[in-house]
């Protein structure tokens, strides 16, 4: 049996129970499902500081992935809760703009000068549904080109209609969605002339992705671009009179500042901010051209365009906190140091992967700042019964880990533990590949893809 076979969470599988009963999943968001994570090993979180967080079974583990990548400077940041602390003794939301969304608005822009204006909302799907429905609004047409190799743009129809979790989306809808392949001009200038004055935008995250999308296996090892490409998609997207998008949810901070439109020089017609923007605050941004963005607005003599209107899109502690971040970004350095830390960690597994002889099949890949692994079987083919023997070695060792994305909270100490946790994992890991079966060591069903049409 698993050396794993004694660790349990008794009380974190009863929350499991009491939150299934009571919200539809048992989690808010579907990569947080207890799906994601083997058998009755789904920890329940108590509480968060830094690097760590404590399930309600009194557990310890270093995380990764915070907040599906949105936790960057750690847990209770103290810069960040002291900004939220100061707003929310001064109200956090009045009949009329308050002066944060000023100051926030051009502290952004300050920050990403790529862009000219700024809307900002509670979360990423608001923001690139506004891009495309601004995109559709200001070309007339009505199509869609997504990037069919980054697994996620939005909840809404435009694009769930085009993974397998379709249900309840009439086809009409998703027939205006069509995909373009990451890194293709060829094919995607065939994708636009075959569809010629009907694509309304491109809309993809500006860096390679390292995991499944809904469509398709593994097909990108993720990391920068190929020189030439967004530049060259910039120019079939003006030669073809569509508006480029990028999505730098991920990419937003993690790989500049600026994002990754600042690190690679290549401007695009709208852009969405979100995940590390607030620190685990509720916040997402919608940026981009001052021609394209004032259709939303009130100083134009066009047709007007419901651009982005929310209660609580303007929160004055979420700016707080998005301005927090921004600076201490700038002011410390910690893109840089996300990447130094990612640098260390993916040294480490990878020497533990290579020194338990499964260098070729417990795999790291992805931009330091944004590191995930493959977990691969005898035929080097993405396994999901591999990722649930690792996930519950390492949930055992007392690391959290559904990707190796870095916060900038986690130290030397963090790092070497993982890296011994991952060395333990790897050598049941080598176990498994030589009895060509993981299952005594899975302690249940295996993890599942969240893009799936059956329970």
């Amino acid at each position: 049996m698993a050396e794993s076979e004694e660790f349990s969470l008794p009380r974190s599988r009863a929350a499991n129970e009491r939150l299934h009963a009571v919200i539809p999943g048992g989690a808010h968001t579907y990569a947080k499902g207890d799906d994601q994570y083997p058998e009755d090993l789904a920890p329940v979180i108590s509480h968060g500081r830094g690097a760590h967080v404590w399930d309600v079974d009194g557990n310890r583990y270093v995380e990764y992935g915070s907040g599906l990548r949105s936790v960057s400077l750690g847990h209770a940041h103290p810069r960040v809760i002291e900004a939220v602390r100061r707003e929310l003794d001064r109200g956090s939301n009045f009949v009329r703009p308050s002066i944060v969304e000023a100051e926030a608005a051009e502290l952004f822009l300050a920050t990403v000068p790529t862009a000219e204006m700024v809307k900002f909302a509670k979360n990423g799907s608001d923001a690139t549904t506004a891009a495309v429905r601004l995109a559709r609004a200001v070309t007339g047409r009505p199509r869609v080109a997504v990037c069919r190799d980054h697994p996620f743009f939005s909840v809404d129809d435009w694009f769930i209609g085009t993974t397998p979790m379709s249900a309840g989306i009439p086809t009409a809808t998703t027939d205006l969605t069509v995909a373009f392949p990451y890194g293709d001009l060829a094919a995607t200038e065939e994708l636009l002339t075959r569809h010629q004055g009907e694509v309304a935008c491109l809309i993809l995250e500006p860096a390679g992705h390292t995991e499944p999308s809904p469509r398709s296996e593994l097909r990108s090892s993720g990391g920068d671009p190929t020189p030439g490409y967004l530049a060259g998609l910039r120019e079939l997207a003006d030669r073809h009179g569509c508006v480029l998008v990028f999505d730098e949810m991920i990419t937003g901070l993690r790989w500049s500042e600026a994002g990754a439109q600042g690190l690679y020089g290549v401007v695009p017609d709208l852009s969405t901010f979100g995940k590390a923007l607030g620190n685990g605050f509720a916040v997402a941004a919608l940026a981009g051209r001052r021609a394209l963005m004032e259709r939303g607005g009130l100083r134009h003599s066009a047709e007007r365009v419901f651009l982005l209107s929310t209660t609580h899109g303007a929160e004055t502690h979420a700016l707080a906190a998005a301005m927090a971040v921004l600076t201490t970004y700038v002011e410390e350095g910690i893109t840089a140091q996300l990447h130094a830390i990612g640098e260390r960690l993916a040294v480490g597994v990878r020497e533990a992967a290579a020194g338990a002889g499964v260098g070729d099949h417990v795999v790291v890949r992805g931009r330091a700042s944004n590191l995930v692994f493959a977990t691969l079987d005898e035929k080097r083919q993405p396994s999901q019964q591999y990722r649930t023997l690792f996930l519950r070695q390492l949930l055992a060792a007392g690391v959290l880990a559904p990707s190796f994305v870095v916060s900038s909270a986690l130290d030397d100490v963090d790092v070497a533990r993982t890296v011994d946790a991952v060395a333990q994992a790897c050598a049941v890991y080598r176990k498994a590949l030589d009895a060509e079966d993981p299952t005594p060591w899975l302690g249940g069903r295996p993890v599942q893809p969240v893009f799936r049409r059956l329970v």
